[in-house]
């Protein structure tokens, strides 16, 4: 059992190794964001990270960590799929859908749609500035609470 869960773990390394080296498969860097509507006094600011895999030159996927800066200890986690158009050749938009947990209130779990950009600096790095609409499980005073997040980043490709 020991052999194959380290030929496991080597064919893993490997993989990700060779595909690692694919220009544009790989993306990573840190974004922030607003979350309006959010049921606090005001909107919630935060700030994180997300990750990128291409599995086509059209096809995405974005895993992302972000901190909510609010009273206590607050995180949102999010994995969303997102489908490119070529504007022009440095422009590219995308809508955006996903799940998400987080705790802004209880924890819930939802579903995320939006839209975004991402806009071409050099051959590494992008700026990236997008949107999106949680909506979620948790029920807070009665009423659900679905956040409205804009954001911006940048993202530096492997």
């Amino acid at each position: 059992m020991k052999k194959f869960i380290f030929s496991a773990i080597a064919a893993l390394f490997a993989v990700t190794a060779v595909s690692a080296q694919d220009a544009g498969n790989w993306a990573v860097g840190p974004k922030i964001g607003i979350y309006t509507n959010a049921g606090a006094n005001g909107a919630i600011f935060g700030i994180g990270a997300a990750g990128r895999y291409s599995f086509t030159d059209t096809w995405r996927i974005e895993p992302s960590l972000t901190a909510l800066c609010k009273k206590g200890c607050s995180i949102d986690l999010a994995a969303d799929v997102q489908y490119l158009f070529d504007v022009a050749p440095d422009w590219k938009v995308y809508p955006q859908a996903g799940l998400s947990a987080n705790d802004i209130g209880d924890w819930s779990c939802g579903i995320n749609l939006g839209a975004g950009t991402d806009f071409t600096i050099n051959r590494n790095w992008d700026l990236t500035a997008g949107f999106k609409w949680m909506i979620q499980t948790a029920k807070k005073y009665g009423w659900r609470r679905n956040p409205i997040i804009i954001n911006i980043g940048a993202t530096y490709k492997f």
